[in-house]
This record gives structure tokens, C-alpha cells and sequence, in this order.
């Protein structure tokens, strides 16, 4: 039964790890043709970590309630960790398709309107708060003329991630 308790606790140490090092553990095999593209499927970790886990602690369910040997225990396990398995297969591929909270990008700010919250000199930087998805976005400017603090500014283009050239607006 210990060995069935290792299996079930290392099943979740390696989900936890999977959850931590997000990307880290797939990466240590980047560059080894052969297994490309094998740990974004049904060899992802958290499946490997699911079934591992499940075989584990059913399996020492098993022996515990029943009194079966390894092996009746073993045909226990792997069933429930292949059914666990694909419930996390299912599951992950399920939230990695979810498009829905997608981030903003650099393009979304073009023709956003904001005001100066720092002046902007001529040619030089100042600071800009626009609203972004319903957020506030504190960000760096740059403008051809002079822009005053308070004045209503569109944002003309992205410079860089933080940064943009605003337009004042005419009023």
C-alpha cells in the first residue's frame, strides 16, 4: 500500500510543479525532435500528474478497503487515473481555447482618448491616463507641440508597450 500512497502523493507533487513552473518542465525538452509537440497533449503534465495521482490513491483505497493484492489494486487504479487523465486532458484543453479574458494589445490604445497628467514638451515625454477595458492606464507620451497637464489628448500611435504619440484634441 506504501507504494500506491508514493504514487498518489507523487502525482500531486508533479501537478503542483506543472502548476509552479508553468511551461518549464515542457521546455527542458525543446530541441529534441522526436518528442515535439508530445507533452501538449495527452502527455501534458497535469494528464500525467492526474493519472499518476489517481492510480496512487485508489489503488491504495483499494487494498485498504478490500484487502486485494498489488495486482487487483493495480487493475483498479488504472482505470480511475485514465478517467482522471481525461478529465484533465478535457479540462485544460477547455480553459486554453477560452479566448474570452484575452489581454489587451498595444494596438487596442490607437484612438483611445485620455488626458495629460504630466505636461508634455515639445518633442519630449510626459504622462498620459487613458482607459482600457473599462481600466486605467497611466502610460508615457510624446507629442510634436506642447501639450498642457489636464488638456484631452488621442493617442496616435504605440511606441513601445508604455509609451504612446498623442494628438491634442481640438475643441
Amino acid at each position: 500500500m506504501a507504494w500506491f500512497l508514493g504514487l498518489g502523493i507523487a502525482g500531486v507533487v508533479l501537478l503542483v510543479l506543472s502548476l509552479v513552473f508553468d511551461g518549464v518542465l515542457e521546455g527542458l525538452f525543446d530541441g529534441v525532435d522526436v518528442l515535439d509537440g508530445v507533452f501538449e497533449g495527452w502527455l501534458s503534465l497535469p494528464v500525467v500528474a492526474g493519472f499518476v495521482s489517481m492510480l496512487g490513491f485508489s489503488g491504495a483505497i483499494a487494498m485498504g478497503a478490500t484487502g486485494l493484492g498489488a495486482v487487483g489494486a493495480t487493475v483498479i487504479g488504472v482505470p480511475a487515473g485514465v478517467g482522471t487523465g481525461w478529465l484533465a486532458y478535457r479540462l485544460s484543453r477547455a480553459l486554453m481555447s477560452d479566448r474570452s479574458g484575452a489581454a489587451p494589445r498595444d494596438a487596442d490604445l490607437v484612438g483611445v482618448s485620455g488626458s495629460v497628467v504630466t505636461a508634455i514638451p515639445a518633442g519630449g515625454y510626459g504622462e498620459v491616463l487613458v482607459h482600457l477595458a473599462g481600466q486605467p492606464v497611466k502610460l508615457a507620451a510624446k507629442s510634436s507641440a506642447p501639450v498642457a497637464r489636464g488638456a484631452e489628448i488621442w493617442v496616435e500611435e504605440t511606441l513601445s508597450h508604455t509609451s504612446v504619440s498623442v494628438r491634442l484634441v481640438e475643441r
